[in-house]
């Protein structure tokens, strides 16, 4: 027998609120890419953006692993430290929402896999037994770095970063670009063009950041939460998730693949049916509370280390414009 149900009453303002955020975060990390690579070109009359260490994971597990030790604030690359702790306390507080609203990978992916819908009708799923152990891939990427990282004592992680490699690892991630090799642009190409059929190509199955922050995600206090009483069982929910989570046959979402973009939420008619809740009172949670929860803690904990003198490095610019040239002759220490 047919449910009797109630239609949503007025408009579903969560997507809107996440575009824009994710919106605001791409043009941020735009604008750091020009000034540095304004600073790169030309190390003494311009100043060095801090920001750009948000693209240097690696450094900032190692600097978050040195500063959990000695219990000080690492001088190279600080930046990635705090940053590297800002995400994780988003993900932790609310869900994997680096990545559905600032990560600007998964924001490109996003749009690339929108293109792909809008323009041939439809997005392509990979069946079970083949989804299932590609998305191990990425938990396994994440699991060798943090055993690396883990596996360093203090002293190593401190001379790593002191060296001239360390010291100019933004530099030769900026030169992989700007030189990029014929293998590594048929790589990217192919993952733009996966990403445009398949939602979320690369954050699915080989982001290990994306992974790292999916089991901070894991003791989030805010879910996805269904009302069985509620729900009409129409599968919007489980068709609108990018992750491909049934949740239309769950109660509560506790994956690690949740991202936290509330589509689910939007895509569904029946009021009360579904809702982000905070655990384990059942308050509902609004897109406007999770938008300004994420503004809180990366303007708050970037803002401590602005404020207390650790967020930018004290490499002279000297030092720069000696290593700069240098920086594809550096081999990993």
């Amino acid at each position: 027998m047919a449910k009797t149900w109630v239609r949503r009453a007025g408009g579903d303002e969560s997507q809107a609120i996440r575009r824009g955020v994710q919106l605001a975060f791409l043009l941020l990390n735009i604008w750091i890419g020009v000034e540095f690579y304004r600073f790169v070109e030309a190390p003494s009359a311009r100043v060095r953006p801090p920001g750009v260490e948000g693209w240097l994971p690696i450094a900032g597990m190692m600097n978050t692993k040195y500063w959990l030790t000695t219990g000080e604030i690492p001088v190279i690359h600080p930046s990635a430290m705090f940053l590297f702790i800002a995400f994780v306390t988003v993900s932790l507080l609310a869900r994997k929402s680096f990545c559905g609203w600032l990560c600007p990978v998964g924001t490109i992916s996003e749009y690339l896999w929108r293109l792909g819908r809008d323009t041939f009708g439809r997005n392509f799923h990979l069946p079970k037994w083949l989804d299932i152990p590609l998305r191990s891939l990425k938990y396994i990427l994440a699991g060798l770095f943090l055993y690396a990282v883990g596996s360093m004592a203090a002293p190593d992680i401190r001379a790593f970063l002191a060296s001239p490699y360390g010291i100019v690892v933004d530099v030769q991630m900026l030169n992989f670009f700007r030189q990029l090799s014929l293998t590594a642009a048929v790589i990217i190409g192919v993952l733009v063009i996966g990403s445009v059929f398949v939602q979320n190509l690369w954050c699915r199955y080989l982001c290990p950041y994306g992974a790292v922050m999916g089991l901070a995600a894991l003791l989030s206090p805010i879910r996805i939460r269904r009302v069985k009483q509620a729900c009409i069982d129409c599968g919007k929910c489980a068709k609108a998730c990018p992750s491909g989570l049934p949740v239309d046959r769950l109660v509560q979402v506790r994956s690690a693949e949740c991202v936290g973009c509330m589509s689910c939420v939007a895509a569904c008619p029946a009021e009360g049916a579904l809702a982000m809740r905070i655990d384990p009172v059942g308050r509902p949670v609004s897109p406007r509370l999770v938008a300004a929860l994420i503004a809180v803690v990366l303007f708050g904990i970037t803002g401590l280390a602005m404020w207390t003198g650790h967020w930018a490095s004290p490499i002279p610019a000297a030092m720069y414009e000696r290593l700069i040239p240098l920086a594809s002759q550096f081999g990993h220490p």
